[in-house]
C-alpha cells in the first residue's frame, strides 16, 4: 500500500454524539516513550510533536489521551497542547478518568466518585481547554459504575464535559450507565488475536444503540502497553502479502470491518508508522479474507 497519500477520510466517518470524526483516530499513549507509562525510554520531544502535527495533516480529527499517560520526562497531554493549540475546530479530544498515577509514576488506588472532578480539571489544565469533548469513565474493577458515572454526569451538566463514554466494562455496565446519562461510546480491549465473548457482545450492543465502539490494543495485541505485537498469525501474514500491506495494517483493517460504528485509535511515536496506520483505513478486505481471519481468531481462543 502507498501510505503517504492516504488520509483519514478513507476510513469513513462516525458521530460521537454530535461530533463527526474519521473512523481512524490517534491514541496518545505511545507519544511519551518507546513503550507506555514507565516502560521503555522517554520519547524525543520534537519527534512526538511532529507526529501530532502530521496526524492533523493526514486528516486525523480524533485523539484519545489521558492525564495518566506520562513517562519520566513526557506528558501526552502537554505534548498535545504544545503541538496543536490553538486546536483545529473539528478536532475531538477524548480523555479518560478513574485510574491514578502519582508523580513517581506509581499506580495508586482508583478515584472515588468525589475525586473525579479533580481528574477532569487536571485534564482541562494540561490540555488548556475550558471543557472536554469526551470523557470515559475507566472502570477499575468496581462491581457497579453507577456512583462514578453519576459524578461525571453532574460534571457534564455543569458544562465541563460535552459527551460521556465508558471503558473496560462488561455489557451490564452499559445498561447501568445509559440509565443515568447518555453514552456515546464504549472503549474496551478488542483485537484480532484476542477472542472475547463479552467484548463481542459490547460490539453488538453498541451497534444496536448507535454508539461508537473504540477498541484499544488492536495493534498491540498481547504486547499491550509494551507496544505493537510481533506475533502475527499465518492468516494475517498471508492477507498482508496479498495487499502489499503490513500486518499492523491488516489488524486495523479487520478492526474497522467489524462495523461502521467501530473506531480505531492506533498509537505511535513514529511518523512512518502513523502514516501506515492512517492508510489502513483504505484497506478493503474481501469476504473470504474476513472469514479466514475470523476463523483464526476463534482458534486463538
Amino acid at each position: 500500500m502507498t501510505s503517504e497519500t492516504i488520509t483519514a477520510d478513507a476510513a469513513g466517518t462516525w458521530e460521537l454524539g454530535d461530533l463527526p470524526v474519521s473512523r481512524v483516530g490517534f491514541g496518545a499513549m505511545r507519544l511519551t516513550g518507546s513503550a507506555a507509562f514507565h516502560h521503555g525510554t522517554p520519547s524525543d520531544r520534537q519527534r512526538s510533536i511532529a507526529v501530532l502535527r502530521k496526524a492533523i495533516e493526514l486528516g486525523v480529527d480524533h485523539i484519545d489521551t489521558a492525564a495518566f499517560y506520562f513517562s519520566a520526562t513526557r506528558s501526552a497531554n502537554e505534548l498535545i497542547n504544545t503541538a496543536l493549540a490553538p486546536y483545529p475546530d473539528r478536532l475531538v479530544i477524548a480523555t479518560k478518568v478513574g485510574p491514578y498515577r502519582d508523580y513517581h509514576g506509581d499506580w495508586g488506588s482508583s478515584a472515588r466518585p468525589d475525586q473525579l472532578r479533580g481528574h477532569v480539571e487536571e485534564n482541562l489544565r494540561q490540555l488548556g481547554r475550558d471543557h472536554l469533548d469526551l470523557v470515559y469513565l475507566r472502570r477499575m474493577r468496581q462491581d457497579s459504575i453507577a456512583e462514578h458515572f453519576g459524578a461525571l454526569a453532574e460534571l457534564r451538566e455543569a458544562g465541563l464535559i460535552r459527551h460521556l463514554g465508558i471503558s473496560a466494562v462488561q455489557p451490564r455496565h452499559l445498561a447501568e450507565a445509559r440509565a443515568i446519562a447518555p453514552v456515546v461510546s464504549v472503549q474496551n480491549r478488542y483485537a484480532l488475536d484476542r477472542p472475547d465473548p463479552e467484548a463481542d457482545e459490547l460490539l453488538r450492543l453498541c451497534g444496536e444503540h448507535g454508539l461508537a465502539f473504540v477498541p484499544f490494543y488492536a495493534v498491540a495485541g498481547e504486547a499491550a502497553e509494551q507496544g505493537a505485537t510481533a506475533a502475527h498469525d499465518a492468516e494475517v501474514l498471508a492477507v498482508a502479502r496479498a495487499h502489499d500491506a503490513s500486518p499492523a495494517q491488516v489488524r486495523l483493517a479487520w478492526t474497522l470491518h467489524q462495523g461502521p460504528h467501530v473506531l480505531a485509535i492506533p498509537g505511535t511515536g513514529n511518523p512512518d508508522h502513523l502514516a501506515e496506520n492512517v492508510a489502513a483505513g483504505a484497506l478493503r478486505l474481501t469476504a473470504d479474507e474476513l472469514a479466514r481471519l475470523n476463523a483464526a481468531r476463534q482458534q486463538a481462543g
